[in-house]
């Protein structure tokens, strides 16, 4: 803290959200809605049992449970950083303030490229089970338009811009449309799960069913490089998205407290629900490589649609079922497609708001107070990076999950180092402190880490994913889905080299510079409150030889809230610091 801060950047003022819009229930919903529960088990729990080069088998509860330990750790970093600065920027601004512009823009870029990935996907999906769905009801011809790349392209395309359409009209608007979703989606899953666990116990599945046991949910017998650490990269793609209730910080009640508690919520729920269907699916279809066995590569894609005609029987009931099960994966894409939208457009608009990107970027709708130009583009870039993807080749589709993982291992790990050294100055003045700013970010960033060096190192193998026909899906020799994860982040390594070419005010800090949690000044007889700088009358950072203090005003400690008459009530690593003239 050598220099002073201004309280407001130079033109970035509140950035225009509707403030209050959404409580602790609603940001919830958003945030448990946009990992699409549904969908993400139907496509990513084969390749959790698969594994890597040892397939984890029915260790695959196990896998969900370890995947859920750094969700939770880096829940728990979004939390205690958004107590900071409520910013809807979230690991762009973070990331910023702790480590500066550089690793801070990459961050921002690392949810942008995520979630520009996964919307080729889900879009894939929805335009999946469109066709599904409708031709459940005795249509045959038009279920069969499911396995037609064009008429599927076509509709997903259709459902992007559908969802964009919603997000642009409001985030209320957006939070009803989830409560519909989730609900309908969360109770087929329950239902899929119970009915499985009745078959299995009551001795009516199938032969090769299995028993659910204890040791399901011990993953340390499994090898960590061979099947842990991929097979994680795939796992933690399921809990993805529960930071949705974070970048929302902006538009909910009690910004500092609601988004927070609404990520630590969120990521509860998903490991309830994910450990029950988990169990249940794997008990009821077995590991095995045949028939609806989930180590099936015909399987893999979409573990649901394989076990729903075996689980469900035929007949009416067993037609409703499955039409039911069917739309419940459809709604999960369609609901995940627009809550995708929500953080990306949200982060570009923190970007630009800060200079980081094009200042169009930051335009609010006069009427929706929504970003526009955010939300436009991430819906058109989508739709491109989804025709390109399809017209290459649908497999490399499925190749995107993986890609992902290595994408979310990036910038949540970033979020979990940033809170430590964030709070580096007030890490050991309360217990409390040490473990929630410091044991556990610095835990979780560490796990998410060491996932991303050995996930990239097995997806690099050229075998390591193969088509239809069993040839290597790679992208120059190497591995597709290590080609696309790394790829995207060096796309965003040139594209930040151009942008500080052009406008060099960002990353020179002149409008979100570095700093800790140390001081705030507070206006005279008015109460403390620490926040964001651009969110209209906040506390300005001082420097720690009170030198910008202005006449009738006081100076508090950010940490204990209590005032600060000189700089001998600083801790003493403040005032070794050098002043601004002595540099």
């Amino acid at each position: 803290m050598t220099e002073t801060v201004p309280s407001k950047p130079e033109g970035v003022e509140s950035k225009g959200l509707k403030d209050g819009a959404l409580g602790l229930v609603s940001s919830v919903v958003v945030g448990v809605a946009s990992t699409a529960p549904a969908y993400s088990l139907a496509a990513s729990l084969g390749f959790i049992v698969v594994g890597g080069t040892l397939a984890a088998g029915v260790k695959a509860p196990g896998i969900v449970l370890l995947a859920f330990i750094p969700m939770y750790l880096i829940a728990v970093a979004y939390q205690e950083l958004n107590k900071a600065e409520p910013d809807c920027g979230t690991t762009f601004t973070w990331a910023t303030r702790a480590f500066g512009p550089i690793t801070g823009w990459m961050g921002g870029w690392g949810i942008i490229v995520a979630d520009v990935i996964v919307m080729a996907n889900l879009a894939q999906i929805a335009g999946v089970y469109s066709f599904t769905f409708v031709g459940s009801f005795g249509l045959p011809e038009v279920a069969d338009l499911a396995n037609n790349t064009t008429a599927t392209t076509i509709v997903g395309v259709l459902w992007i811009a559908i969802m964009t359409w919603i997000c642009y009209r409001g985030i209320e608007i957006s939070a009803r449309l989830q409560y519909v979703l989730l609900s309908f989606e969360v109770i087929i899953l329950i239902f899929f799960a119970v009915f499985a666990l009745v078959k299995v116990y009551s001795g009516t599945a199938e032969p090769y069913s299995l028993i659910p046991q204890w040791d399901w949910f011990n993953p340390f017998t499994l090898d960590f490089a061979q099947t842990i650490a991929p097979a994680m990269l795939t796992a933690i793609f399921i809990y993805w998205g529960w930071d949705t209730a974070v970048s929302i910080n902006e538009e909910t009640k009690d910004p500092g407290r609601t988004p927070g508690r609404a990520a630590i919520i969120s990521t509860l729920l998903l490991l309830g629900t994910y450990a029950i269907v988990t169990v249940a699916t794997v008990a009821f279809a077995g590991v095995g490589e045949e028939g609806i066995g989930l180590a099936n590569p015909d399987n893999s894609g979409d573990v649901f649609s394989a076990i729903g005609p075996t689980l469900f029987g035929g007949g009416v009931v067993g037609s409703i079922l499955m039409a039911l099960l069917g739309f419940s994966i459809l709604t999960s894409a369609s609901a995940s497609t627009q809550t995708t939208i929500l953080p990306t457009a949200r982060t570009a608009l923190s970007m630009a708001a800060y200079r980081a990107l094009p200042a169009r970027f930051a335009r609010i709708h006069p009427r929706f107070l929504t970003p526009t130009w955010a939300t436009m583009g991430m819906g058109i870039v989508s739709v491109a990076f989804f025709l390109i993807f399809s017209f290459i080749s649908p497999v490399l589709l499925e190749a995107l999950v993986g890609s992902i993982g290595l994408m979310i291992a990036f910038y949540y790990g970033l979020t979990g180092f940033a809170c430590v050294w964030f709070y580096r100055k007030t890490l050991f003045r309360s217990f409390r402190n040490v473990i929630m700013r410091g044991l556990f970010p610095l835990a979780g960033g560490l796990i998410l880490a060491a996932i991303f060096v050995y996930g990239l190192i097995s997806f690099a193998a050229p075998d390591w994913l193969v088509d239809e026909n069993g040839d290597n899906v790679t992208i120059l020799g190497i591995g597709a889905e290590a080609v696309v994860g790394v790829g995207g982040l060096v796309i965003g390594g040139v594209l930040m080299a151009i942008w500080w070419w052009r406008k060099p005010d960002y990353f020179q800090g002149k409008t979100l510079p570095r700093r800790s949690d140390d001081l705030v000044l507070t206006p005279a007889r008015v109460a403390a409150r620490f926040g964001l700088p651009d969110s209209g009358d906040m506390p300005i950072v001082i420097s720690p030889d009170l030198s910008n203090l202005p006449p009738g005003h006081t100076a508090i400690n950010a940490e204990t809230l209590e005032p600060v008459e000189e700089p001998s009530d600083l801790p003493p690593e403040d005032l070794n610091l050098p002043r601004k003239d002595d540099q």
